[in-house]
């Protein structure tokens, strides 16, 4: 039997620092993407892909917000859905191209997927995820008093939108994503999922908020009974001691050393620690499961236990 994996795309899949802020730029960057997720297809791993949407969403809010005068602007559930859909279309492009390629007529979706969250969630209460544009503090007060916004300071580069970052429950089209398995290579929870709460009457509502795309792809391996869960991003091994002399970088470690780690502070919050939450909580989930970190370069590699850092769960 196929090993089954979820690959969760880091930014630096999607887009490259210093390049412009194109569509054109970012097909560019995902065409390279592609060839290494083909690469993991090719060796026989069934497969499916979440994703980040950071930079694009803001650049959607900010020109929809920009373009107010002249058009209403998108509440920004319907720009997550619009980021979806858009970042799926180029990774269906690319990687369609590259496993046609490679012989292997397989068929490559998007899903615009909703993600239930809790709106008793502790982080409605105080949100920190910032989006959009910058603002002026004269700007963000008149912001904050016309639309309800809670606008903080960013590290002194000035006045943005904060938005809740709360914790995803359940994938509400987990089901179609198992009926397309067997078949199909689908892209989905895109920047962790449009976040969504369940009314009584069983309807769903978007509500402002971002979902960390690792957690959720996290949810999503659980939840299609994956064997690994893969996280990409730049660097090609976790390391404890970050950029200090005594840093060390992590090969293999047990779930009893990545929640020791995490309680001494090594990992970043917003940066590498929702990844190493992520990786412990799906690593924990089930006997014999496998969470990998590693970077996009050496994905292959790490699958085969020859490059980044592994958590497993106990056997």
């Amino acid at each position: 039997m196929a090993t089954k994996v979820v690959i969760a795309l880091g930014g630096n899949a999607l887009q490259e620092s210093g390049t412009p802020a194109t569509a054109e730029a970012q097909l560019g960057v995902v065409k390279k993407t592609s060839e290494y997720i083909a690469q993991i297809s090719e060796k026989g791993y069934e497969i499916t892909i979440a994703h980040g949407n950071g930079p694009q969403v803001g650049r959607i809010l900010l020109a929809s917000e920009t373009a107010s005068h002249i058009t209403p602007a998108m509440p920004f559930d319907v720009c997550g859905a619009m980021s979806q859909g858009y970042i799926g279309y180029h990774i269906q492009q690319a990687l369609k191209h590259e496993l046609i390629k490679r012989n292997r007529d397989i068929p490559v979706v998007t899903i615009v997927t909703q993600v239930v969250v809790d709106k008793n969630d502790s982080a409605f209460s105080s949100p920190t995820k910032p989006i959009g544009p910058f603002y002026t503090e004269e700007e963000a007060k008149v912001i904050a008093k016309e639309k309800g916004y809670i606008m903080k300071e960013d590290a002194g580069r000035g006045w943005r939108r904060v938005v809740a970052s709360p914790k995803p429950i359940k994938i509400v089209e987990l089901d179609s994503i198992k009926r397309l398995w067997d078949s199909t290579i689908v892209i989905t929870v895109g920047g962790g999922g449009i976040p969504v709460i369940e009314n009584e009457d069983g309807s769903l509502e978007g509500i402002a908020a971002v979902i960390d795309k690792d957690l959720a792809a996290e949810r999503l391996a659980e939840d299609i009974e994956a064997d690994v869960l893969v996280i990409l991003t730049e660097v090609e091994k976790v390391s404890i001691n970050y950029k200090k002399p005594n840093q060390k970088n992590l090969d293999s470690i047990t779930l009893e050393e990545a929640k020791k780690y995490i309680r001494e502070g090594h990992f970043a919050p917003g940066s590498m620690l929702p990844k190493i939450e992520a990786a412990v909580n799906f690593a924990k989930s089930k006997s014999g499961r496998k969470s990998i970190i590693t970077s996009l370069y050496k994905a292959v590699d790490a699958l085969e236990g020859k490059a980044g850092t592994t958590i497993v769960g106990k056997v």
